[in-house]
C-alpha cells in the first residue's frame, strides 16, 4: 500500500516536513504566498491529510476536493477560525491545531508591543532614521510609565495568563480579566479578578486582547467599547484582527480617545499601505509575528506534523 498523500499549503520548518515524509507522500505548495483557491483545490485532490495555515480557508468545498480521501486537517496555528468545523464534522474529518507551543513567544510579543507604544519607540526610531534627531530633548518623545497601571486581559487563556504573569511579576500590576469561568488558581497567584468586559474597559490602563475569533467575538471591541476606555489606555491585540472594529479604532486613535495601540493582527492581512491605521503615529502594526521565534515555529511544525 502506498503512503498517504499530504498537502502542505506552504513551506514550514524542516523538522515538521521530515516527520511527515517518514510516513507520507508530501507535496508542499511552492512559493512564499498562500495557494490561490484553484491551487488549493487542485493540491488537495486525492489527499488523506492537509497541513494548512491560518491564511487558508478550509471549507466543505476544499474538503470535498480531496475526492473522499481526506481524514485529517492539521492547522499550523492555535486558532482555527479558518477551518469550517461543522463541515469537517459532517465529513468525519479530524481537525488539529498547535496550542501551548507558541504561548511564551506570543506573550513576549504582546509585552514588546506594549513597551513600544508606551515609550514611543517606533516614533523615536523613525526620527533617528529620518534625521529629525537634533539633540537630547528634555521634552521629546515623552512616553507613559507602566508601573502603577492596571492590566486588563480580554480572554484569560494560556496566552492571556502568560502576559498577566509577566506584567504582574515584573511590574506588580493588578490584573482584571474576562473569561467564561472564574480562574481560582490565577486569582490566587496574581490577585486577579474576573469582571465583565465593560468594567475592564473602563477601569484598566493597559488592555491586552487574547480571545479566539468566533461569531460572538467578532467586533467585540467597537466604538461603544472604545468610548469606555480612559485617555491613557494602551490597547494591544495579538489575537485576531476581526476582534476589533478597525474603523472605530482609527476614529478613536485619531481623536486621542486612547493613548495608542499595538497590533500584531489586523484585517485584511496584509493591510494596504495606504490604510489609515498605518498613517497614525500612535499605532504600530507588525505582520502577525506573535509566534515568530525559531523555537516556537519549529515546535508548531512538529505538533502539526504529529497531528
Amino acid at each position: 500500500m502506498s503512503a498517504p498523500r499530504v498537502f502542505v499549503t506552504r513551506a514550514i520548518p524542516e523538522n515538521g516536513l521530515r516527520l511527515l515524509s517518514e510516513h507520507c507522500q508530501v507535496h508542499v505548495h511552492p512559493g512564499s504566498l498562500p495557494p490561490t483557491r484553484d491551487e488549493l483545490l487542485r493540491g488537495i485532490a486525492g489527499c488523506r491529510g492537509i497541513l494548512s495555515l491560518l491564511s487558508d480557508r478550509i471549507d466543505g468545498e476544499v474538503m470535498d476536493a480531496a475526492g473522499g480521501e481526506l481524514q485529517v486537517i492539521a492547522n499550523y496555528a492555535v486558532g482555527f477560525n479558518n477551518v469550517d468545523l461543522a463541515a469537517a464534522a459532517e465529513r468525519h474529518v479530524a481537525v488539529g491545531n498547535t496550542p501551548d507551543v507558541l504561548t511564551d513567544a506570543t506573550a513576549d510579543l504582546a509585552i514588546a508591543l506594549l513597551l513600544t507604544i508606551s515609550r514611543r519607540l517606533h516614533e523615536a526610531a523613525m526620527d533617528v532614521l529620518e534625521g529629525r534627531w537634533q539633540t537630547w530633548e528634555p521634552l521629546g518623545w515623552l512616553g507613559a510609565d507602566i508601573l502603577g497601571k492596571t492590566l486588563g486581559i480580554v480572554g484569560m487563556g494560556r496566552i492571556g495568563a502568560a502576559v498577566a504573569r509577566r506584567l504582574h511579576g515584573g511590574w506588580q500590576l493588578p490584573v482584571l480579566y474576562t473569561a467564561r469561568n472564574d480562574k481560582p488558581d490565577l486569582d490566587r497567584e496574581l490577585g486577579a479578578c474576573r469582571v465583565e468586559l465593560q468594567e475592564l474597559l473602563s477601569t484598566c490602563d493597559i488592555i491586552s486582547v487574547h480571545v479566539p475569533l468566533t461569531p460572538e467575538t467578532r467586533h467585540l471591541i467597537g466604538a461603544p467599547e472604545l468610548a469606555l476606555m480612559k485617555p491613557n489606555t494602551i490597547l494591544v491585540n495579538t489575537a485576531r484582527g476581526e476582534v476589533i472594529d478597525q474603523d472605530a479604532l482609527v476614529e478613536s486613535l485619531s481623536q486621542g480617545q486612547i493613548l495608542g495601540t499595538g497590533l500584531d493582527v489586523c484585517t485584511p492581512e496584509p493591510l494596504p499601505t495606504e490604510h489609515p491605521l498605518l498613517q497614525l503615529e500612535n499605532c504600530l502594526v507588525v505582520p502577525h509575528i506573535g509566534s515568530a521565534t525559531v523555537h516556537a515555529r519549529e515546535a508548531m511544525a512538529h505538533r502539526a506534523a504529529q497531528n
